[in-house]
């Protein structure tokens, strides 16, 4: 039987061959909790031994970030450091890698007053809209992925003894992310060659709208022309290949901005800002956010709505069947890497330019026109269930079944 040791250092190549995709004489950046330390010490052996040039490791700290929003003075929240930025656009530029592993604890900011957290969310994406256009352009290979904490394993197991939550919920990540196989390398070429048959198909159909159905949803989301589905890997503007998220379960596109009208409500709690958002309800007039309403964390959700004017309208469409591996693990991760690949799901905010033809290539504006969302933020919330059928409607008005009872119909 394979240890734990040995999975963690499955997954640290994993993320360093398959994730990035680390090229020779090329830098990676880390942001990594302080927790993670010993996983983040596997993946920059492993980095250099791929020939990684120089690996920089961001630091973070979840009693730090708490102590900072409970004690600093409110007008730090409407800072974010330029040094901070010039880091990460002088790597960009330079054509480094950039990973994150998150490890942040679902209720870090319990409590906290919801202005301080939006004014923080506001100023890093607004310092970061640079950087932010490199990784939704592909122009740069990034990925994300995850490492337990204390307090998250916590949360996941709550019925499992506390010296045991952590490695249960190292367990559960490995297994979502393909670590456990004998060969996950060669797993995870498996896997994006069978998402990639369900972008091929999808964009062979090029549907005009999707409508989705289910007790709790009645939603008609519009395709902008020209739009295009993707699934697990990308490539950088050099052509090296990488995968953005491990894990990943979906085929994800973009929604025409002025395009989508009905509601939709949530089927999974939502982790963003340190606080959990859950049973909540959205409602779109011509694409922009008319109604909110949340069992929990109202306040939060209605601070991220009011971000910016792109953040009242949704950036991304993805599909998850409801027999995704994640889904059928019956683990309520508290964190949308994980939740994400368990369900359907749309994100307000931001939207990919790749996900467009040419759009790689076209400034903020020419995005725009062509029917792109552009914010400062980028949040995906689960909606899909055993109980959602999606139609897809080609330009006459046909119909035809893209989901049936939370699955393929294709």
């Amino acid at each position: 039987m394979t240890s734990l040791n040995d999975k963690l250092k499955s997954y640290a190549e994993l993320a360093v061959k398959v994730g990035v995709n680390i090229q020779p004489n090329q830098k990676l950046y880390i942001a990594a909790s302080i927790e993670a330390a010993p996983f983040v010490r596997l993946v920059v052996k492993e980095a250099y031994e791929s020939g990684a040039k120089q690996v920089f490791v961001d630091w973070n700290d979840d009693e730090v970030s708490r102590l900072r929003f409970e004690m600093a003075p409110e007008e730090s929240f409407s800072e974010f450091p330029s040094w901070k930025v010039q880091e990460r656009e002088q790597l960009a530029e330079e054509g480094a890698a950039f990973m994150s592993i998150v490890s942040q604890s679902p209720d870090l900011l319990k409590g906290i007053d919801s202005k301080r957290i939006a004014a923080s969310q506001k100023a890093t994406g607004q310092a970061l809209s640079k950087y932010r256009q490199y990784v939704q352009s592909d122009k740069i290979s990034w990925t994300v992925l995850a490492a337990p904490s204390k307090a998250w394993a916590a949360k996941v197991y709550p019925d499992v003894s506390e010296n045991q939550q952590v490695e249960a919920l190292w367990n559960a990540i490995l297994k979502a992310v393909r670590a456990d196989l004998e060969d996950p390398i060669e797993a995870w070429k498996e896997h994006d060659e069978l998402l990639h048959t369900k972008v091929d198909y999808l964009n062979g159909k090029n549907y005009a709208k999707l409508h989705y159905s289910s007790p709790d949803t009645d939603l008609e989301v519009a395709l902008p022309k020209g739009h295009l589905w993707c699934g697990a890997g990308s490539n950088n503007e050099k052509g090296d290949s990488f995968m953005a998220n491990l894990p990943t379960e979906e085929v994800f596109t973009v929604p025409q901005k002025d395009g989508v009208n009905g509601y939709v409500s949530s089927t999974k709690p939502l982790s963003y800002g340190g606080n959990i958002i859950d049973e909540f309800k959205v409602t779109f007039e011509n694409g922009r956010i008319t109604d909110i309403t949340a069992k929990q964390g109202e306040d939060v959700l209605k601070q991220l709505v009011e971000t910016d004017e792109g953040s009242h309208y949704l950036g991304e469409v993805a599909l998850v069947p409801h027999q995704s591996p994640i889904s059928a693990s019956n683990i309520l991760f508290y964190n949308t890497l994980f939740d994400e690949n368990a369900s359907n799901h749309f994100a307000i905010g931001s939207a990919y330019s790749f996900c467009l033809e040419g759009g790689k290539k076209m400034d903020s504006e020419e995005l725009l026109k062509h029917g792109l969302n552009q914010s400062i933020t980028h949040v995906d919330f689960m909606v899909g269930s055993e109980k959602m059928d999606i139609d897809g409607i080609l330009e006459d008005g046909t119909r035809e079944p893209i989901f049936r009872n939370g699955n393929w119909a294709f």
